[in-house]
Formats: structure tokens, C-alpha cells, sequence
């Protein structure tokens, strides 16, 4: 990855939506995958056009789809989020029968004795297709990108269904090694691409070159060859949020700032001393109180978090690199549907926006790792 580019200014504003001599991509689709919503943004820097949506998740919205097929069910595709599909195949096994293919079967857990363990039959996933026409099965296809639903979305923004390039974000636990917790694998991914490069776009992956580990965003890419872009990537969605929320407008000019992604599922907290990742945490959103949040940026900051304690609390763990102290922070930025829970708080919490929207976190952030990856000039993102 090449250096970490400066920071924009007032000034760096683009008039025009082009800077001078920089090279642009025109037309982006960005999606955040994530547990309530799917967020959605198509911008276009050269005529500074941007539409948004916020939709229902595909876990819920696939959840709820097989809630209303009756019987015995054949389940394929790939690999996506799992939480309520996994409730709902879990319940539905116990009144009647449920066939899975491998691939569909790790949304449920990448142990396959443990979803046989539900009462669910797993096949390889050409036995699987082989079964579609059977009368005995309704058949269900799952997957976080749903192209058709895509499609209907971006129809509704009056665009074009084509792009120059396509970003996705999504949060994945990887396939840790047998007896690895899945939460601490994920830590020691992101650990050790963040140690090579401390810049949050370093969890960006072109769609050729996702690690094989990564088996959801793997399958994502996969069903993005669907988009017609010319380049597509995908990234963590953790990491996306803390990048997103750091391009808000109340960090702009900031050198040492606090970030707070609290979604759905999980909240994100991070340190940026210029950008870099001073440090990070991430916990389960139901797991955290305000008063240990207020804590945990404390210590984050001071560099006295504990990836461990984290663990032993349900937490996905934490990262010290670079510790630069709570009285030296200059603003905290919190985003995300959750960060209610901040309302109340004692430090001086800013709520962010990034391209006006706390919904496009994940997206703006999507966006901004695409500019650095492919070296692009500054993007105004108020």
C-alpha cells in the first residue's frame, strides 16, 4: 500500500466535482452489508450526484422470506450473514426436514458437525443442486447480495445498473483453525494486515484477492461478478465504519481523533493519530454499557486496553500500536443506528455524518479505501 494520503482541507474543495489534474472514477456503487440494514450509496465525482438508500438487511429480509415457506426445506448458495437464518433453519428443523448444501450450511457455522447437530442434513453442494427439482423440497437460495433486489434498488435511484467500480463491506470471522475462537481469529486477521500497514484501507481487498480464510467475503465477491463494474473490492465492514467516520466533518483537520461505529451488531472503536490506527476495539452491541464504552476509549487512548480481559467479556478483542493519551485527543466521532447510547455520555461526544448520512458510514468509508487504494484525489465527503 503506498503512503497514507494528506488530509483534506476547506480549501481541497472540489468545484466542479473534479480537482485538477487528479485522476477520477465516475460512477460508484457502495454497499454495506450489514446485521439490521443494507446501506447503499451511488456517487458520482464527476457530476457530484450522489443517492442513498437504507434497506432491510438481507439476513432479515432472507430470515423473513423463509419464515413464509412452509415445509421441508433445500437451502443453497453461498455463505452470509448469519443470526436470524440461522434461528429460523434451527427451528425449522425441529417440525421438519432441512437440506443444506456446505456452502449455504456456513452461515450456520463452519463446523458441519455442529449443524448436523441441529437436526439439519448437510450435502456437498452438487448433490445439493442436483435435488432442486425435487417435489419434496422448497427450494431456497440465500446470499448476502441478492441481485435482483439490488437491481430494483438502483432502479429507484433513476441510474444506470453499471459502474466504473463497486465496493462491498461486510463483517467476517474468517474460518479460524479448530479450537480458535471465531472472535479472536478475527482480531488476529485484522492484527496482522494492520501491522504491515497501519491504515485502515489495508483491510480492502481487490475481488481476485480476497485470503481464502475470508469465506464471506469471498462469496460476496463472487456474487458481485453479477454488478457490471469494471473493478469491484470488498472489505470489512469494521474497519469501513472507523475510516467512514473518520472522514466526517468534525474531524476534518484533526490529527488525533476518537472514532465510534455502534451498529446492530457490534460496536467499533478506534484511535487515529493522522490517520494511522493507534488502536481498536470491537465488542458485541448488546454486550456494552455507556459507562464501560466511556472506559473503553479511555483506555484505548492511554493505551491500557486488554485484548484478553475484551475476550473473557464477549468482546472480539483489542489492538495497541500506538497509544497517544485521552488529553490528547482532539474530537470523538460516534456513528452508527445504535449510537443512542452515547446520548447521555460524559465525554464530548460528536455525532457524525459523513456525506450528511450517519447511515453511510460504512459506504463513505467503502469509498474512501477505493481512493487510496487506486490513488485518487481528495473527495469532499459533507
Amino acid at each position: 500500500m503506498g503512503p497514507f494520503p494528506r488530509r483534506l482541507r476547506i480549501s481541497d474543495r472540489p468545484r466542479g466535482g473534479r480537482l485538477q489534474g487528479v485522476e477520477r472514477m465516475s460512477r460508484y456503487l457502495l454497499i454495506d452489508v450489514g446485521a439490521g440494514t443494507m446501506d447503499v450509496l451511488y456517487f458520482d465525482d464527476d457530476s457530484g450526484v450522489q443517492y442513498k438508500s437504507v434497506a432491510r438487511s438481507p439476513v432479515l429480509y432472507t430470515a423473513e422470506s423463509i419464515a413464509g415457506i412452509p415445509g421441508n426445506l433445500l437451502v443453497t448458495g453461498k455463505e452470509m450473514g448469519g443470526g436470524p437464518v440461522t434461528d429460523i433453519l434451527k427451528r425449522r428443523a425441529r417440525e421438519a426436514r432441512v437440506v443444506m448444501s456446505v456452502s449455504a450450511a456456513r452461515t450456520l457455522s463452519h463446523d458441519m458437525g455442529k449443524v448436523r447437530s441441529w437436526g439439519i442434513v448437510v450435502v456437498e453442494d452438487e448433490e445439493a443442486e442436483a435435488m432442486r427439482n425435487d417435489e419434496l423440497y422448497h427450494a431456497v437460495s440465500i446470499g448476502d447480495l441478492d441481485m435482483e433486489r439490488l437491481k430494483s434498488i438502483v432502479a429507484g435511484f433513476g441510474v444506470d445498473f453499471s459502474f466504473d467500480i463497486a465496493g462491498i463491506c461486510a463483517q467476517d470471522h474468517g474460518m479460524p483453525p479448530s479450537g480458535v475462537s471465531h472472535l479472536d481469529y478475527r482480531h488476529s486477521i485484522m492484527k496482522l494486515k494492520l501491522d504491515e500497514c497501519p491504515f485502515p484501507h489495508v483491510l480492502l481487498h481487490d475481488r481476485d484477492e480476497v485470503p481464502p480464510t475470508l469465506n464471506r467475503l469471498k462469496s460476496i465477491a463472487d456474487s458481485a461478478r453479477g454488478i457490471p463494474a469494471a473493478e469491484v473490492y470488498v472489505m470489512d465492514s469494521g474497519m469501513a465504519a472507523v475510516l467512514g467516520a473518520s472522514m466526517d466533518i468534525h474531524a476534518l483537520g484533526k490529527n488525533r481523533i476518537l472514532v465510534l461505529d455502534i451498529a446492530t451488531s457490534h460496536t467499533v472503536g478506534a484511535a487515529l493519530d493522522r490517520g494511522e490506527i493507534a488502536g481498536v476495539f470491537e465488542y458485541h452491541t448488546r454486550d456494552i454499557s455507556l459507562p464501560r464504552l466511556e472506559q473503553l476509549l479511555r483506555d484505548m487512548a492511554d493505551g491500557r486496553l486488554d485484548h484478553e480481559q475484551i475476550l473473557r467479556e464477549g468482546g472480539h478483542g483489542a489492538y495497541l500500536r500506538r497509544p497517544f493519551g485521552y488529553d490528547s485527543v482532539e474530537v470523538i466521532v460516534a456513528t452508527g443506528p445504535k449510537r443512542a447510547l452515547v446520548r447521555e455520555s460524559n465525554l464530548p461526544v460528536k455525532y457524525g455524518a459523513p456525506l450528511g448520512d450517519n447511515m453511510m458510514t460504512g459506504t463513505v468509508g467503502l469509498l474512501e479505501a477505493i481512493r487510496r487504494r487506486k490513488g485518487i484525489g481528495p473527495t469532499w465527503y459533507v
